[in-house]
């Protein structure tokens, strides 16, 4: 299917069919080339232990949103870029989660979780939100640090990355998470097999992916969309796709720990790698240049969905009440950046 749908785009995007028909399909390519993606880092995993497979998701996972992030960076749409980054940590914590609550919620009623291992990755969510937020106010017009929003940005990107890689040990050493997701009992892949899905799903992601910032811009052109609404919503949803469908369906199968675990480690492996990472990639790539430095809104909601996701699960119970309320927040806030200029061709 993955190979299907990246034909199928590169057959529309030559023969000069509609910028809008090519955006779309091409973000289908990218949600089955993430799901292949996966599949591959799971086949792998099996040989390392669970750790490890937490350790590869954390760098491959998100191979499709980095692609994207670059292109994007590269021709121009920082906006586009900052707002994706800040919209896959809400639509994470507050469209998926919501949803799980939700959907497991109406199959299986109130469900619980271990409470202290979700809690953590909850607290940790909320100290990387918390930090990304820092270089805002630190360099608003009267702040100690204002006029110096790139260098204070690049000094906050590698204390993260120095805390991501400080991490990575404690990772591979086991413990529970989203790396322990269930698999059905069978033989793993040929090593080399794995080896090469991978690297093909990853050629395949960057190939698409300039496809899709390609077309982009163009198709919101014509949809009279705003780079803020684009970003938060759309772009931050389609890089995500498969680790939110996962997640869902593990809260639906009444695996509440392993849903979320996955959902709460994705907004973490954003906020706390990806993130930072392109920070710093932006200063030697070309194009904008991405600093941390949000508007009041996205810093707000930032850590606003933060302080939610650890308060909502600190009683380790979920209910399809609590869901609805999390979708309710994240409805409102895409609404608030509904109204954006629109972008221009």
């Amino acid at each position: 299917m993955a190979l299907g749908a990246t034909a199928t785009t590169f057959v529309l995007r030559t023969s000069g069919a509609n910028h809008v028909l090519v955006f779309v399909v091409s973000a289908v390519a990218l949600a089955c080339l993430a799901a292949l993606v996966g599949e591959g880092t799971d086949q792998l995993g099996r040989r390392f232990g669970p750790g490890a497979t937490g350790v590869l998701q954390s760098a491959l996972g998100n191979l499709p949103e980095l692609f994207i992030s670059i292109f994007s960076l590269q021709a121009g749409l920082v906006t586009v870029v900052q707002t994706a980054l800040i919209g896959s940590i809400l639509a994470n914590t507050l469209l998926v989660l919501g949803l799980a609550f939700l959907l497991g919620g109406w199959r299986n009623g109130v469900q619980s979780f271990h409470a202290p291992a979700v809690r953590t990755i909850a607290v940790l969510l909320l100290l990387a939100v918390s930090v990304l937020a820092i270089p805002s106010l630190a360099t608003a017009p009267g702040a100690p640090d204002a006029g110096h929003a790139q260098d204070l940005s690049v000094f906050v990107s590698i204390v993260m990355i120095v805390v991501f890689v400080a991490s990575i040990p404690s990772s591979i050493s086991g413990g529970r998470g989203a790396s322990a997701l269930e698999s059905p009992v069978h033989e793993a892949w040929p090593l080399r097999l794995a080896i090469g899905v991978l690297a093909a799903a990853g050629l395949g992601a960057a190939l698409v992916s300039d496809w899709f910032v390609e077309a982009l811009k163009p198709s919101m052109a014509s949809l009279g969309l705003s780079e803020a609404f684009v970003g938060l919503v759309i772009v931050a949803i389609a890089g995500n796709a498969v680790e939110n469908v996962v997640g869902i369906q593990m809260a639906m199968r009444n695996k509440a720990d392993l849903a979320i675990s996955l959902i709460l480690n994705s907004s973490l492996q954003v906020a706390l790698a990806l993130t930072p990472a392109l920070v710093l990639l932006s200063l030697v790539i070309g194009g904008g240049v991405l600093t941390l430095v949000l508007t009041p809104l996205l810093a707000a909601t930032l850590v606003l969905c933060a302080v939610l996701a650890a308060v909502i699960v600190f009683d380790g119970e979920s209910t399809w009440l609590e869901g609805l309320a999390l979708l309710g927040l994240y409805a409102v806030i895409a609404a608030s950046v509904w109204y954006g200029p629109p972008i221009h061709p």
